[in-house]
């Protein structure tokens, strides 16, 4: 295949991924109000995808599966950060979960640093005042001054903790960069669906799952497969694009957000938190200049 098609495949691959995840918050609420908890959500559908990408590239795995110390670490980080991020769309407003999640490269200059012996370029202390500015504006309420809680809904807690974990996945999945990717992705599937199953463990309400009715079961189902499938076209797309690229497509995401909270859920922002997404945005575009390796001279 011509380069040229190859690179319009993989353009089209990250924007639909984009698309996917800016409209996955609406099943997900669907099925909470349902009555289809956030564990039951996120144990059913990310099993159905792992099993699926066992049956699927079983051979993938058989010839490139191995242990690493940090896969334990991976799954209950990459699990939390999945399980907060559905559990928060679930119950709050949709822009404000992705904008405080979007805040991960402020974390991942952080742990760059204390893991990685990277620092900051310039780009990089672009993202931090960017990304810290964007918050404020966007947390930003009277009576904040005065000694007001700066979160305060628990949702927006979800999203902030997801956002971190994300980013000290994202960390240590650098470091460990041995590990093939189809390795790397079925420790996400599983660690999400191990966060469900100990969350309903933890409520007792596992024999709960057998409640489920045969419509939610479509929907998970249809959900298990979908995440499938995005996770092999974006690795597609990450493959053949710029890092830089990817993350300005990958940012089309908040727009679908945007337009489907509102004709979706009603949920119209307002010109303060426009401008904290603007400036989020802005370090999102920037993360991937924002570290460099530290000299050898300079760890000693």
């Amino acid at each position: 295949m011509p380069l040229v098609k190859q690179k319009l495949l993989a353009i089209v691959a990250v924007v639909t991924t984009a698309l996917v995840w800016g409209l996955m918050w609406y099943p997900f609420r669907v099925l909470s109000q349902q009555g289809i908890s956030t564990a039951h959500t996120s144990l059913l559908v990310y099993l159905l995808a792992a099993l699926l990408g066992g049956v699927l590239f079983f051979d993938v795995y058989r010839k490139q599966l191995r242990w690493h110390p940090v896969l334990p670490l991976l799954a209950l980080l990459f699990g939390w950060c999945n399980f907060s991020y559905t559990w928060a769309v679930s119950e709050g407003m949709v822009m404000r979960v992705l904008l405080l999640f979007y805040l991960s490269p402020l974390w991942s200059a952080f742990f760059s640093r204390l893991l990685l012996h990277e620092r900051l370029t310039r780009s990089g202390w672009l993202v931090v005042a960017l990304s810290l500015a964007g918050c404020m504006i966007i947390l930003y309420r009277p009576g904040l001054l005065d000694g007001a809680a700066l979160l305060s809904q628990r949702y927006e807690w979800l999203a902030l903790s997801g956002g971190i974990t994300f980013a000290l996945g994202n960390v240590l999945s650098k470091r460990a960069r041995d590990l093939p990717v189809p390795v790397k992705s079925a420790t996400i599937w599983v660690g999400v669906a191990l966060m469900g199953l100990l969350a309903l463990g933890a409520r007792q309400q596992l024999g709960s799952l057998l409640d489920v009715s045969w419509t939610a079961a479509l929907i998970l189902a249809l959900l298990g497969a979908t995440l499938l499938a995005t996770s092999i076209i974006s690795q597609h797309g990450v493959s053949l694009l710029p890092a830089n690229q990817t993350m300005t497509l990958m940012l089309l995401e908040l727009v679908f957000a945007a337009i489907s909270a509102y004709l979706l859920a009603g949920e119209a922002m307002r010109l303060q938190e426009w401008l904290g997404a603007a400036l989020i945005g802005g370090a999102s575009l920037l993360s991937g200049q924002m570290t460099q390796p530290v000299a050898a001279k300079e760890q000693t």
